[in-house]
């Protein structure tokens, strides 16, 4: 073959490629643009972003942040990440492991010597992190034995970060927010009653009416449960850096990337599934992937990793249904797009 007609053929390869990959794309994309703009049974209000490799393929904006003003949510606005937030917690905890600052097995109690109740000689930090505790309350007995079940909540991680205070000699906003600069996450911060930057208001919405947020929960004991601030294209940041082995040295990476218990959430599924550290291990349609979800305060987050394709999808709202049959519901909605998408046919 001629060296011309050789040319001609990788030329045309690459065409076809990039053909194929922008179909791709496009699928997707007009298939979101559906699921933010139709309003029933409700509207979207957020932003939703697609990364692959870092690169942002995918992010819209929809509804408004401002209600009454008519002004709309922007693709950099900054939303209360909830539950999400635990996830960077876990890391931090992790890295204190690493520097020997701590053990993941020891019980509770070498680190919160102020603990009373004997269930502190038993609970490990490992089961703080994967919400096998039992702790219901500081002052009682313990609602299960440490280990044999799984019970979702904030009070694990607010103990979580007395332990970063009284082990590394840090707060948990000092260590996040370096944390967050050197992932140049630059709009990335935790909740300050005090100064919260350019964070939107969060609302309750029920048949597409919305009702302000006016008082916030958070406060800087919940931080490390549920106080971080960030946009989607942060998240995007934090996805590649956790998910490729960019915080945490392989044995520790490996340690934080395997499932230690089980939990059902209904986005994905009616079956219990992996968790870990704050992490879900989701296999559905034939596809393993990892995902966080957070809901409170006015606000409703999703933040889904395939590692196959090195694929991020992160969604942000700054409304939260009243009506608890439709929590996450545009959320799970778009990851099914998504999950469609990339499917092995």
């Amino acid at each position: 073959m001629s060296r011309l007609k050789i040319t001609s053929a990788l030329t045309l390869s690459i065409l076809l490629s990039l053909t194929a990959k922008a179909q791709k794309t496009e699928s997707y994309s007009k298939k979101i643009d559906s699921v933010i703009t139709a309003s029933d049974p409700l509207r979207f209000n957020g932003v939703v972003l697609v990364s692959q490799h870092g690169k942002t393929k995918y992010i819209k904006a929809n509804g408004y942040k401002d209600f009454e003003k008519k002004i709309p949510v922007k693709t950099d606005d900054q939303f209360e990440i909830m539950s999400n937030s635990k996830q960077v917690t876990a890391v931090l905890i992790v890295q204190a492991a690493e520097q020997e600052k701590l053990d993941l097995q020891t019980p509770i109690k070498k680190y919160l010597p102020s603990l009373t109740q004997s269930w502190s000689d038993t609970v490990t930090i490992h089961n703080l992190l994967n919400h096998t505790h039992g702790i219901t309350d500081l002052d009682k007995p313990v609602a299960f034995k440490a280990g044999s079940q799984f019970k979702y909540g904030n009070l694990s991680y607010m103990l979580l970060g007395e332990i970063l205070q009284n082990t590394t000699g840090k707060n948990f906003t000092e260590l996040a927010n370096s944390l967050f600069r050197k992932l140049k996450m630059d709009k990335t911060f935790i909740y300050n009653s005090k100064n919260n930057q350019a964070l939107i208001p969060g609302f309750m919405s029920e048949n597409n009416q919305y009702e302000k947020v006016e008082d916030s929960f958070l406060n800087d004991k919940i931080a490390p449960a549920a106080g971080v601030i960030s946009t989607v294209e942060d998240l995007s940041k934090w996805n590649q850096a956790l998910f490729n082995g960019k915080l945490l040295s392989p044995k520790f990476q490996k340690l934080i990337m395997t499932p230690s218990t089980l939990s059902q959430h209904n986005v994905f599924g009616k079956e219990n599934m992996g968790f870990g550290y704050n992490i879900r291990f989701i296999k559905e349609a034939g596809l393993d992937y990892y995902a966080v979800t957070g809901l409170g305060d006015g606000f409703t987050c999703l933040n889904v990793y395939f590692p196959s394709k090195d694929t991020s999808l992160i969604i942000l709202e700054n409304q939260m249904p009243k009506n608890r049959e439709y929590w996450s519901f545009k959320e799970a909605a778009i990851k099914n797009v998504m999950l469609k998408s990339i499917t092995p046919k």
